[in-house]
């Protein structure tokens, strides 16, 4: 619960990617168990070549899966909801065909080394970073 209001969080929708994992984000919000993550941006919008990245498709090599689907798996194992986006049938297949795998202790550790605690985006915690974001959402009615 939280401390001032008796409504409750029920999802927190968060950029979560192999490149910006949320570590402490997750930690919180398990230890608190009020709230599950959702990954926004899982795969970082094809950005720093995620779907070429060596360590995920090596990964992906492995058991027969794209780098998209180590992603999504790794979300999943973690507990993270995945926010993955996809006009294509063939990829909406792709991103839901994860659970006839489990990633083993030395994948999650490969992929835990590809963490820049960096934002794909732009810096969350600079206000004139937020200050750009929210001009640009209202100058286009979004």
């Amino acid at each position: 619960m939280i401390a001032f209001q008796d409504a409750q969080v029920q999802v927190n929708q968060i950029e979560i990617n192999p490149f910006h994992q949320r570590e402490a984000d997750l930690e919180n919000a398990t230890a608190r168990g009020n709230a599950l993550l959702e990954a926004w941006a899982p795969f970082a919008e094809g950005k720093n070549g995620i779907f070429t990245n060596p360590i995920l498709t090596e990964i992906g090599v492995k058991y027969g899966k794209s780098a998209a689907q180590v992603i999504l798996r790794w979300n999943f194992e973690r507990g993270i909801v995945s926010l993955a986006k996809s006009v294509k049938k063939e990829r909406m297949a792709q991103n839901i065909d994860i659970f006839d795998f489990e990633l083993t202790t030395d994948d999650k550790a490969k992929i835990a080394s590809l963490e820049s605690s960096t934002s794909q985006f732009f810096d969350h915690d600079d206000p004139a970073s937020v200050d750009r974001f929210v001009t640009f959402v209202k100058t286009r009615n979004i």
